[in-house]
Protein backbone atom coordinates (compact mmCIF):
# COMPACT_ATOMS: atom_id res chain seq x y z
CA UNK A 1 0.00 0.00 0.00
CA UNK A 2 2.81 2.24 0.08
CA UNK A 3 2.41 3.50 -3.71
CA UNK A 4 -1.29 4.96 -2.51
CA UNK A 5 -0.63 6.36 0.55
CA UNK A 6 2.54 8.55 -0.63
CA UNK A 7 1.21 9.16 -3.91
CA UNK A 8 -1.80 10.80 -2.04
CA UNK A 9 -0.22 11.98 0.93
CA UNK A 10 -1.45 15.41 -0.08
CA UNK A 11 -5.08 14.69 0.04
CA UNK A 12 -6.36 13.83 3.09
CA UNK A 13 -9.67 14.68 2.33
CA UNK A 14 -10.56 11.63 0.34
CA UNK A 15 -10.06 8.69 2.49
CA UNK A 16 -13.33 -9.99 10.25
CA UNK A 17 -19.19 -16.10 12.46
CA UNK A 18 -21.31 -12.88 13.23
CA UNK A 19 -18.27 -11.57 15.34
CA UNK A 20 -16.58 -9.62 12.54
CA UNK A 21 -18.73 -9.91 9.80
CA UNK A 22 -17.32 -8.62 7.39
CA UNK A 23 -15.30 -6.36 9.49
CA UNK A 24 -12.95 -5.06 6.65
CA UNK A 25 -14.95 -2.72 5.51
CA UNK A 26 -18.57 -2.42 3.82
CA UNK A 27 -19.83 -2.94 0.48
CA UNK A 28 -18.41 -1.10 -2.12
CA UNK A 29 -21.59 -0.16 -3.58
CA UNK A 30 -25.70 0.10 -3.07
CA UNK A 31 -28.49 0.48 -5.09
CA UNK A 32 -29.04 3.97 -3.78
CA UNK A 33 -26.81 5.34 -1.51
CA UNK A 34 -27.76 8.54 0.38
CA UNK A 35 -26.50 10.72 3.96
CA UNK A 36 -28.68 9.77 6.32
CA UNK A 37 -28.81 12.25 9.39
CA UNK A 38 -26.68 12.23 12.14
CA UNK A 39 -28.12 9.15 14.65
CA UNK A 40 -29.76 7.37 11.41
CA UNK A 41 -28.38 3.69 10.53
CA UNK A 42 -28.69 4.39 6.82
CA UNK A 43 -27.80 0.64 6.06
CA UNK A 44 -30.46 -0.79 8.07
CA UNK A 45 -34.66 -1.54 6.98
CA UNK A 46 -34.87 1.29 4.96
CA UNK A 47 -32.19 0.15 2.38
CA UNK A 48 -33.62 -3.39 2.76
CA UNK A 49 -37.20 -2.31 2.52
CA UNK A 50 -36.55 -0.18 -0.59
CA UNK A 51 -34.48 -2.81 -2.60
CA UNK A 52 -37.60 -5.35 -1.99
CA UNK A 53 -40.03 -3.24 -3.25
CA UNK A 54 -38.47 -3.38 -6.21
CA UNK A 55 -38.48 -7.24 -6.25
CA UNK A 56 -41.89 -6.48 -6.26
CA UNK A 57 -42.32 -4.20 -8.87
CA UNK A 58 -39.60 -6.01 -11.19
CA UNK A 59 -40.22 -9.64 -10.10
CA UNK A 60 -38.45 -10.84 -13.18
CA UNK A 61 -35.28 -8.17 -12.91
CA UNK A 62 -31.93 -10.22 -11.98
CA UNK A 63 -30.50 -7.17 -10.56
CA UNK A 64 -33.39 -6.00 -8.18
CA UNK A 65 -32.80 -9.22 -6.40
CA UNK A 66 -29.08 -9.00 -6.69
CA UNK A 67 -29.45 -5.55 -5.24
CA UNK A 68 -31.36 -6.91 -2.48
CA UNK A 69 -28.78 -9.65 -1.32
CA UNK A 70 -26.18 -6.80 -1.60
CA UNK A 71 -28.56 -4.92 1.02
CA UNK A 72 -29.15 -7.52 3.20
CA UNK A 73 -25.49 -8.97 3.48
CA UNK A 74 -25.03 -4.86 4.37
CA UNK A 75 -27.79 -5.09 6.92
CA UNK A 76 -25.81 -8.38 8.26
CA UNK A 77 -22.74 -6.20 8.81
CA UNK A 78 -23.85 -3.45 10.43
CA UNK A 79 -26.71 -5.23 12.82
CA UNK A 80 -24.16 -8.46 13.19
CA UNK A 81 -27.47 -10.17 12.38
CA UNK A 82 -26.40 -14.23 10.82
CA UNK A 83 -29.88 -14.74 10.33
CA UNK A 84 -29.96 -12.23 7.43
CA UNK A 85 -27.67 -14.19 5.30
CA UNK A 86 -30.32 -16.58 4.86
CA UNK A 87 -32.44 -14.21 3.17
CA UNK A 88 -29.79 -13.14 1.18
CA UNK A 89 -29.44 -16.62 -0.15
CA UNK A 90 -32.77 -16.79 -1.47
CA UNK A 91 -32.25 -13.22 -3.12
CA UNK A 92 -29.18 -14.45 -4.72
CA UNK A 93 -30.99 -17.71 -5.82
CA UNK A 94 -33.66 -16.14 -7.27
CA UNK A 95 -30.91 -13.57 -9.05
CA UNK A 96 -29.12 -16.16 -11.00
CA UNK A 97 -32.29 -18.50 -11.97
CA UNK A 98 -33.23 -15.02 -14.14
CA UNK A 99 -29.90 -14.48 -15.59
CA UNK A 100 -27.03 -16.93 -14.96
CA UNK A 101 -25.14 -16.23 -17.37
CA UNK A 102 -23.84 -12.56 -17.61
CA UNK A 103 -24.91 -11.43 -13.76
CA UNK A 104 -22.21 -9.58 -12.21
CA UNK A 105 -24.18 -8.41 -9.30
CA UNK A 106 -25.31 -12.04 -8.49
CA UNK A 107 -21.33 -12.76 -8.82
CA UNK A 108 -20.03 -10.46 -6.29
CA UNK A 109 -23.11 -11.40 -3.77
CA UNK A 110 -22.43 -14.43 -4.05
CA UNK A 111 -18.57 -13.96 -3.00
CA UNK A 112 -20.39 -11.28 -0.24
CA UNK A 113 -21.96 -14.24 1.24
CA UNK A 114 -19.71 -17.28 1.19
CA UNK A 115 -16.95 -14.61 3.03
CA UNK A 116 -19.70 -13.59 5.09
CA UNK A 117 -20.32 -17.43 6.14
CA UNK A 118 -16.22 -17.93 6.17
CA UNK A 119 -16.27 -20.02 3.01
CA UNK A 120 -13.79 -17.87 1.82
CA UNK A 121 -12.24 -20.68 -0.57
CA UNK A 122 -15.86 -19.91 -2.10
CA UNK A 123 -15.52 -16.51 -1.53
CA UNK A 124 -12.02 -16.19 -3.48
CA UNK A 125 -13.79 -18.78 -6.30
CA UNK A 126 -15.98 -15.92 -6.57
CA UNK A 127 -13.92 -12.50 -6.55
CA UNK A 128 -11.67 -14.45 -9.38
CA UNK A 129 -14.74 -14.64 -11.25
CA UNK A 130 -15.87 -11.23 -10.84
CA UNK A 131 -12.74 -9.54 -11.91
CA UNK A 132 -12.28 -11.67 -15.10
CA UNK A 133 -15.47 -10.71 -15.82
CA UNK A 134 -15.13 -6.69 -15.08
CA UNK A 135 -12.13 -6.14 -14.39
CA UNK A 136 -12.35 -2.28 -14.14
CA UNK A 137 -15.16 -2.50 -11.45
CA UNK A 138 -14.16 -2.37 -8.11
CA UNK A 139 -16.79 -4.89 -6.09
CA UNK A 140 -15.00 -7.93 -6.97
CA UNK A 141 -11.64 -6.97 -5.90
CA UNK A 142 -13.42 -6.32 -2.50
CA UNK A 143 -14.79 -10.10 -2.56
CA UNK A 144 -11.30 -11.30 -3.34
CA UNK A 145 -9.12 -9.30 -0.79
CA UNK A 146 -11.18 -10.13 2.24
CA UNK A 147 -11.41 -13.69 0.74
CA UNK A 148 -7.59 -13.31 0.31
CA UNK A 149 -6.42 -11.51 3.74
CA UNK A 150 -8.45 -14.80 5.90
CA UNK A 151 -6.69 -17.46 3.60
CA UNK A 152 -3.39 -15.79 4.60
CA UNK A 153 -2.81 -14.66 1.70
CA UNK A 154 -1.50 -11.32 2.17
CA UNK A 155 0.33 -9.98 -0.75
CA UNK A 156 -2.54 -11.02 -2.92
CA UNK A 157 -5.02 -9.40 -1.02
CA UNK A 158 -2.43 -5.98 -1.16
CA UNK A 159 -2.89 -6.66 -4.91
CA UNK A 160 -7.18 -6.52 -4.45
CA UNK A 161 -6.84 -3.53 -2.45
CA UNK A 162 -4.72 -1.68 -4.69
CA UNK A 163 -6.89 -2.20 -7.72
CA UNK A 164 -9.88 -1.16 -5.60
CA UNK A 165 -8.23 2.17 -4.75
CA UNK A 166 -7.60 3.02 -8.24
CA UNK A 167 -10.75 2.23 -9.55
CA UNK A 168 -12.84 3.49 -6.31
CA UNK A 169 -10.75 5.45 -3.89
CA UNK A 170 -14.19 5.56 -0.92
CA UNK A 171 -14.56 4.13 2.29
CA UNK A 172 -14.77 0.37 1.18
CA UNK A 173 -11.16 0.67 -0.22
CA UNK A 174 -9.70 2.73 2.50
CA UNK A 175 -10.63 0.84 5.30
CA UNK A 176 -9.09 -2.31 3.45
CA UNK A 177 -6.21 -0.09 2.56
CA UNK A 178 -6.21 0.10 6.57
CA UNK A 179 -6.29 -3.04 7.59
CA UNK A 180 -3.72 -4.14 5.49
CA UNK A 181 -1.35 -1.55 6.17
CA UNK A 182 -2.01 -2.26 10.36
CA UNK A 183 -1.27 -5.64 9.74
CA UNK A 184 1.58 -4.87 7.70
CA UNK A 185 3.25 -2.50 10.78
CA UNK A 186 2.13 0.82 9.49
CA UNK A 187 -0.28 2.07 11.94
CA UNK A 188 0.28 5.81 11.35
CA UNK A 189 -0.10 5.44 7.45
CA UNK A 190 -3.46 3.02 8.52
CA UNK A 191 -4.71 6.14 10.45
CA UNK A 192 -4.07 8.24 7.74
CA UNK A 193 -6.35 5.53 5.02
CA UNK A 194 -9.17 5.15 7.56
CA UNK A 195 -9.49 9.01 7.79
CA UNK A 196 -9.98 9.21 4.13
CA UNK A 197 -12.39 5.99 4.97
CA UNK A 198 -14.25 9.01 6.77
CA UNK A 199 -14.37 11.35 4.86
CA UNK A 200 -15.66 9.67 1.99
CA UNK A 201 -18.18 7.88 3.72
CA UNK A 202 -21.59 8.07 2.18
CA UNK A 203 -24.01 6.63 5.31
CA UNK A 204 -23.65 7.30 8.78
CA UNK A 205 -23.06 3.32 9.25
CA UNK A 206 -19.47 3.66 6.98
CA UNK A 207 -19.06 6.74 8.95
CA UNK A 208 -19.30 5.06 12.36
CA UNK A 209 -17.38 1.88 10.97
CA UNK A 210 -14.42 4.03 10.29
CA UNK A 211 -14.66 6.12 13.46
CA UNK A 212 -14.75 2.72 15.71
CA UNK A 213 -11.84 1.47 13.79
CA UNK A 214 -9.51 4.83 14.04
CA UNK A 215 -10.34 4.54 18.32
CA UNK A 216 -9.52 0.86 17.97
CA UNK A 217 -6.03 2.10 16.19
CA UNK A 218 -5.90 4.53 18.83
CA UNK A 219 -6.35 1.76 22.18
CA UNK A 220 -3.82 -0.40 20.43
CA UNK A 221 -1.39 2.46 20.59
CA UNK A 222 -2.67 2.90 24.04
CA UNK A 223 -3.50 6.79 23.29
CA UNK A 224 -7.07 6.12 24.99
CA UNK A 225 -7.83 10.02 24.44
CA UNK A 226 -7.78 9.96 20.98
CA UNK A 227 -9.12 6.17 21.12
CA UNK A 228 -11.94 7.83 23.28
CA UNK A 229 -12.97 10.84 20.77
CA UNK A 230 -13.32 8.18 17.50
CA UNK A 231 -15.74 6.16 19.93
CA UNK A 232 -17.88 8.56 20.55
CA UNK A 233 -17.70 9.60 17.21
CA UNK A 234 -18.88 6.31 16.33
CA UNK A 235 -21.80 6.57 18.44
CA UNK A 236 -23.12 10.45 16.99
CA UNK A 237 -23.25 8.99 13.75
CA UNK A 238 -25.01 5.35 14.96
CA UNK A 239 -26.34 5.82 18.58
CA UNK A 240 -25.50 2.38 20.35
CA UNK A 241 -22.81 1.26 17.81
CA UNK A 242 -21.70 -1.97 19.47
CA UNK A 243 -17.71 -1.44 18.18
CA UNK A 244 -18.66 2.02 19.62
CA UNK A 245 -19.59 1.38 23.06
CA UNK A 246 -17.31 -1.85 23.59
CA UNK A 247 -14.63 1.20 22.49
CA UNK A 248 -15.84 3.44 25.15
CA UNK A 249 -15.76 0.59 28.05
CA UNK A 250 -12.45 -0.25 27.47
CA UNK A 251 -11.24 3.42 27.70
CA UNK A 252 -13.21 3.89 30.86
CA UNK A 253 -11.31 0.54 32.22
CA UNK A 254 -8.05 2.33 31.44
CA UNK A 255 -9.29 5.41 32.96
CA UNK A 256 -9.45 3.91 36.24
CA UNK A 257 -13.54 3.48 36.18
CA UNK A 258 -13.64 -0.83 36.06
CA UNK A 259 -17.70 0.06 37.10
CA UNK A 260 -18.48 2.14 34.51
CA UNK A 261 -17.02 -0.40 32.19
CA UNK A 262 -18.81 -3.31 33.26
CA UNK A 263 -21.77 -1.49 33.05
CA UNK A 264 -21.20 -0.46 29.37
CA UNK A 265 -20.11 -4.01 28.79
CA UNK A 266 -23.33 -5.20 30.75
CA UNK A 267 -25.38 -3.03 28.51
CA UNK A 268 -24.01 -4.60 25.66
CA UNK A 269 -23.78 -8.17 25.77
CA UNK A 270 -27.69 -7.93 26.96
CA UNK A 271 -28.36 -6.92 23.28
CA UNK A 272 -25.33 -8.34 21.35
CA UNK A 273 -23.47 -10.88 23.33
CA UNK A 274 -20.58 -11.41 21.08
CA UNK A 275 -17.66 -13.52 22.21
CA UNK A 276 -15.18 -10.53 22.45
CA UNK A 277 -17.79 -8.47 24.29
CA UNK A 278 -18.46 -11.27 26.54
CA UNK A 279 -14.47 -12.18 27.20
CA UNK A 280 -13.51 -8.26 27.70
CA UNK A 281 -16.17 -8.13 30.21
CA UNK A 282 -15.43 -11.35 31.59
CA UNK A 283 -11.24 -10.48 31.82
CA UNK A 284 -12.05 -7.11 33.28
CA UNK A 285 -13.84 -8.70 35.93
CA UNK A 286 -11.27 -11.12 37.06
CA UNK A 287 -8.56 -8.35 36.93
CA UNK A 288 -10.93 -5.29 38.61
CA UNK A 289 -11.40 -8.59 41.56
CA UNK A 290 -15.54 -8.18 40.77
CA UNK A 291 -16.78 -11.82 41.84
CA UNK A 292 -20.15 -11.16 39.68
CA UNK A 293 -18.93 -13.08 36.13
CA UNK A 294 -21.47 -16.10 35.95
CA UNK A 295 -23.77 -14.60 33.36
CA UNK A 296 -20.58 -13.81 30.71
CA UNK A 297 -18.64 -16.91 31.47
CA UNK A 298 -22.20 -18.94 31.42
CA UNK A 299 -23.06 -17.65 27.77
CA UNK A 300 -19.43 -18.00 26.73
CA UNK A 301 -19.48 -21.62 27.68
CA UNK A 302 -23.02 -22.46 25.81
CA UNK A 303 -21.08 -20.81 23.05
CA UNK A 304 -18.59 -23.15 22.84
CA UNK A 305 -20.35 -26.50 23.00
CA UNK A 306 -22.34 -24.63 20.82
CA UNK A 307 -19.37 -24.48 18.15
CA UNK A 308 -18.20 -28.09 19.07
CA UNK A 309 -21.22 -28.87 17.93
CA UNK A 310 -22.21 -27.54 14.74
CA UNK A 311 -18.44 -27.73 12.99
CA UNK A 312 -18.70 -24.37 11.51
CA UNK A 313 -16.73 -21.33 11.62
CA UNK A 314 -15.16 -20.17 15.20
CA UNK A 315 -14.81 -16.77 16.43
CA UNK A 316 -10.82 -16.65 17.52
CA UNK A 317 -11.89 -15.28 21.16
CA UNK A 318 -14.36 -17.98 21.68
CA UNK A 319 -10.82 -19.76 21.33
CA UNK A 320 -9.48 -17.87 23.51
CA UNK A 321 -11.97 -18.13 26.03
CA UNK A 322 -11.37 -21.75 26.05
CA UNK A 323 -7.55 -21.88 26.49
CA UNK A 324 -7.78 -19.08 29.61
CA UNK A 325 -11.50 -19.89 31.09
CA UNK A 326 -12.31 -23.43 29.68
CA UNK A 327 -10.42 -26.65 28.78
CA UNK A 328 -6.87 -25.40 26.65
CA UNK A 329 -7.37 -29.07 24.78
CA UNK A 330 -10.86 -27.67 23.41
CA UNK A 331 -9.34 -24.87 22.56
CA UNK A 332 -6.81 -26.34 20.52
CA UNK A 333 -9.23 -28.51 19.02
CA UNK A 334 -11.67 -25.92 17.73
CA UNK A 335 -8.14 -23.58 16.76
CA UNK A 336 -7.31 -26.62 14.56
CA UNK A 337 -10.71 -26.60 12.92
CA UNK A 338 -10.50 -22.90 12.36
CA UNK A 339 -7.03 -23.27 10.75
CA UNK A 340 -7.65 -25.63 8.07
CA UNK A 341 -9.92 -23.15 6.92
CA UNK A 342 -8.85 -19.71 7.94
CA UNK A 343 -4.91 -18.92 7.89
CA UNK A 344 -5.19 -15.52 9.27
CA UNK A 345 -2.47 -14.15 11.63
CA UNK A 346 -5.36 -13.81 14.09
CA UNK A 347 -6.39 -17.65 14.11
CA UNK A 348 -2.55 -18.64 13.94
CA UNK A 349 -2.48 -16.36 17.09
CA UNK A 350 -5.07 -18.03 18.65
CA UNK A 351 -4.31 -21.46 17.94
CA UNK A 352 -0.49 -20.21 19.29
CA UNK A 353 -2.03 -19.62 22.43
CA UNK A 354 -4.45 -22.46 23.04
CA UNK A 355 -1.24 -24.78 22.36
CA UNK A 356 0.88 -23.04 24.87
CA UNK A 357 -1.97 -23.59 27.69
CA UNK A 358 -2.18 -26.75 26.67
CA UNK A 359 1.10 -27.13 27.13
CA UNK A 360 3.22 -27.72 23.86
CA UNK A 361 4.60 -24.78 24.23
CA UNK A 362 7.25 -25.91 20.83
CA UNK A 363 4.84 -26.28 18.18
CA UNK A 364 2.88 -22.88 19.69
CA UNK A 365 6.06 -21.00 19.08
CA UNK A 366 5.76 -22.28 15.45
CA UNK A 367 2.05 -20.47 15.07
CA UNK A 368 3.07 -17.30 17.36
CA UNK A 369 5.58 -16.62 14.45
CA UNK A 370 3.34 -17.20 11.62
CA UNK A 371 1.10 -14.22 13.99
CA UNK A 372 4.00 -12.24 13.84
CA UNK A 373 5.06 -12.79 9.82
CA UNK A 374 3.28 -9.89 8.57
CA UNK A 375 4.96 -7.63 10.84
CA UNK A 376 1.57 -6.08 12.78
CA UNK A 377 2.63 -4.10 16.02
CA UNK A 378 0.26 -5.99 18.05
CA UNK A 379 0.31 -5.61 21.95
CA UNK A 380 -1.56 -8.70 22.24
CA UNK A 381 0.57 -11.07 19.96
CA UNK A 382 3.64 -9.83 21.31
CA UNK A 383 2.94 -10.69 24.65
CA UNK A 384 1.50 -14.77 23.82
CA UNK A 385 4.55 -14.95 22.04
CA UNK A 386 6.58 -13.21 24.91
CA UNK A 387 5.22 -15.73 26.99
CA UNK A 388 5.48 -18.36 24.74
CA UNK A 389 9.15 -18.14 24.17
CA UNK A 390 9.81 -17.31 28.26
CA UNK A 391 8.08 -20.53 28.52
CA UNK A 392 10.30 -21.85 26.70
CA UNK A 393 13.44 -20.31 28.01
CA UNK A 394 14.12 -18.48 25.17
CA UNK A 395 16.23 -14.71 26.05
CA UNK A 396 13.69 -12.92 23.57
CA UNK A 397 11.03 -13.40 25.73
CA UNK A 398 11.26 -10.88 28.52
CA UNK A 399 12.05 -8.09 25.56
CA UNK A 400 8.77 -9.53 23.56
CA UNK A 401 6.38 -9.24 26.64
CA UNK A 402 8.64 -5.57 27.59
CA UNK A 403 7.19 -4.72 23.99
CA UNK A 404 4.06 -6.08 24.27
CA UNK A 405 3.29 -3.72 27.70
CA UNK A 406 5.13 -0.59 25.76
CA UNK A 407 2.24 -0.98 22.51
CA UNK A 408 -0.08 -1.11 24.79
CA UNK A 409 0.22 -0.20 28.85
CA UNK A 410 -3.64 -1.06 29.20
CA UNK A 411 -3.28 -4.50 28.11
CA UNK A 412 -3.08 -6.07 31.05
CA UNK A 413 -6.69 -5.25 32.01
CA UNK A 414 -7.65 -7.77 29.65
CA UNK A 415 -4.59 -10.54 30.11
CA UNK A 416 -4.65 -10.75 33.70
CA UNK A 417 -2.38 -13.67 35.06
CA UNK A 418 -4.88 -14.77 37.67
CA UNK A 419 -6.48 -17.79 36.81
CA UNK A 420 -10.09 -17.81 36.33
Amino acid sequence: MRRLITAAGAAAAVAGCVAGLLLLGPDTSRPSATTAPAGASSEGAGSVDTTRERTETHPDDPTAWADLAHAEIERARTTLDAGLLDRADTALRRSLALDGTDNYRAVTGRGLLANARHDFGEGRLHGLRATRMAPDRPDGYAVLADAEIQLGNYPQARHAVQRMLDLAPATAAYSRAAYDLETGGRPEDAAIALQRAVDSAVTQDERAFAEARLGDLAWSRGEIDRAARHYGRALDAVPAHPYGQAGLARVAAARGHPDKALELYTRLVERMPLPQFLLESLDLRRASGDSHRGSERAVLAAQLRMARADDGPVDPHLILYAADHGDPEVAVELARREWKHVRSVIVADALAWSLHRAGRDTEALTYARRAAATGWKNALFRYHRGTIEQSLALPEGARRLSEAHALNPYLSLYRPDAEG
